[in-house]
């Protein structure tokens, strides 16, 4: 693609945006794929990751960004229903793609950075539970200002720039 940095920036600021004003970052990251180079991502794909939202769930595990990410990765690689058998692999191609995506987070964010948890806590200083009455201490902290937004920002921009490297887009 020719414009890719163009693109890349396009999906960042997508995903900051969707992040800072909606939440739910598994959603945020796959509405700025879908809205920059996706458009085979289907609505039902973009509601299916909405449970993935603040580490699985408000949970603290996966970050949402990267498992919406690697959703959005899936849309372009992975294997379709027809296909389920699966005799050429397309499963292994997309585990290798995703796990790109996966050390991009530990390399970003340290050996846990693919944790939802170990992310806020590395950016804030402390993680938060979102569902058991720390929502408004995460917001004060920057959750939906800077932190969480950006790392959303850099989860668009890495996928669209690992779907351009194999030719996806």
């Amino acid at each position: 693609m020719e414009n890719i940095e163009s693109v890349k920036k396009v999906a960042f600021d997508l995903a900051r945006f969707y992040e800072n004003n909606y939440g739910c970052c598994s959603q945020c990251v796959l509405a700025a794929i879908k809205n920059t180079v996706g458009s085979n991502i289907s609505d039902d794909v973009f509601k299916s990751c909405t449970g993935l939202g603040a580490g699985l769930a408000g949970a603290g595990y996966a970050c949402g960004a990267l498992t919406g990410g690697i959703m959005a990765l899936s849309c372009f690689v992975g294997r379709d229903i027809e296909n389920f058998p699966d005799p050429d692999g397309i499963r292994f191609k997309t585990f290798k793609l995703a796990r790109r995506l996966v050390e991009r987070f530990e390399k970003e964010y340290g050996e846990n950075g693919g944790d939802c948890s170990a992310i806020q806590t590395k950016l804030m200083g402390r993680s938060y539970d979102i569902l058991n009455g720390e929502r408004d201490e995460f917001i004060s902290a920057g959750g939906h200002d800077d932190v969480c937004p950006v790392v959303c920002g850099k989860a668009a921009e890495w996928v669209v720039e690992m779907l351009n490297e194999e030719g996806l887009i």
